[in-house]
């Protein structure tokens, strides 16, 4: 039998990947598939930040729509008491939800497995309390940020979605460059090791917290950009929308669909379900009356049940199977 070779590297397969995502929504001119097309480079984005905490590191967190949530309360809030531009709040708010990261996670380091995860769930939980019942930033009401003429500065355009699809593009690209780069170095070898056991990267001399608190800055500092560009294209905010449970259960179910601890499958993941959540609201109205999450539901249980590594280890075993069918016809 042929021996299985790869036939495309993982630098390759990802840079297809980014020009076709970048070519799809010049090939189709359609207002409703820009919107989905930013959703999902938003999500991706997500996915891919979150991966890097849980996927690589192995620390499983459910809190993460509080990174998202600062990031976009930081940006929205001085746009709209003090007319900051949205680029200085998108900086300063990943810095200040990369500075709580820090804060809150440290003491959550010490917790190992399901009670870890617990702990960023209630973290989560307790600063979208905070937001609600915070009259500086309007509480429960939320924010509507002042819409100005459009420009590059603003972060602001009427006429067309586009220039939000290539700036989310860009800056999903950057993410996914960070994650490469992670994953090839000392650094990510250090948080694989800690993923498969913390003890045996203790005793060859890793320091275990010290590098989750790195990987946890990184994925908090990357989640509140796209929090920031969020409300930026939404031009509204409140507690329930940015900080709430369904939006972190998203990202990370998204990427364990996809393939968890691999740069591939937050891309997947989010090509799955965004398209289907949009889609389905488009359709349906409001929320799309909760198919899209039946759906997706049920995907994450086949999944779960038949191809624990998700939709890139199923791509994989059909790549693999039609390999060993090509070698054995080549004998």
């Amino acid at each position: 039998m042929v021996e299985t070779k790869k036939i495309f590297s993982q630098k390759q397969v990802l840079s297809w990947m980014c020009i076709l995502i970048a070519v799809l929504p010049l090939a189709i001119p359609n207002m409703n598939f820009h919107h989905v097309m930013i959703m999902f480079v938003i999500f991706a984005a997500l996915g891919q930040s979150w991966n890097i905490i849980t996927g690589f590191a192995g620390q499983t967190s459910f809190g993460h729509a509080a990174f998202f949530g600062i990031g976009a309360y930081t940006s929205s809030v001085l746009f709209w008491k003090y007319m900051v531009s949205p680029w200085v709040g998108m900086l300063l708010g990943a810095l200040i939800a990369m500075g709580v990261a820090v804060i809150v996670s440290y003491p959550c380091f010490q917790l190992k497995g399901h009670y870890f995860a617990i702990a960023t769930l209630a973290i989560g939980e307790i600063i979208q309390q905070i937001f609600v019942s915070w009259e500086y930033v309007e509480g429960a009401t939320g924010i509507s940020l002042p819409i100005l003429p459009e420009g590059f500065l603003q972060l602001q355009f009427h006429q067309s979605k586009l220039p939000y699809f290539y700036i989310a593009y860009v800056l999903f690209v950057l993410v996914i460059v960070v994650a490469y780069g992670i994953e090839h170095s000392k650094m990510g070898y250090y948080l694989k090791a800690i993923r498969e056991s913390q003890e045996a990267g203790e005793a060859i001399g890793i320091n275990p917290t010290r590098y989750k608190l790195f990987a946890m800055m990184i994925s908090s500092f990357m989640t509140a950009i796209f929090g920031s560009l969020y409300a930026q294209y939404i031009l509204y905010i409140d507690p329930f929308m940015v900080f709430s449970l369904p939006l972190s259960m998203k990202i990370v179910l998204l990427t364990v669909l996809g393939g968890l601890g691999t740069l591939y499958g937050p891309i997947i993941g989010a090509a799955i379900l965004i398209p289907l959540s949009e889609y389905t609201r488009i359709l349906f109205g409001g929320t799309g009356k909760g198919i899209d999450l039946i759906i997706f539901g049920l995907l994450v249980v086949l999944v779960a049940c038949y191809q624990p590594k998700g939709m890139i280890g199923l791509f994989g075993g059909w790549a693999r199977k039609g390999q060993r069918t090509g070698g054995e016809k080549g004998e």
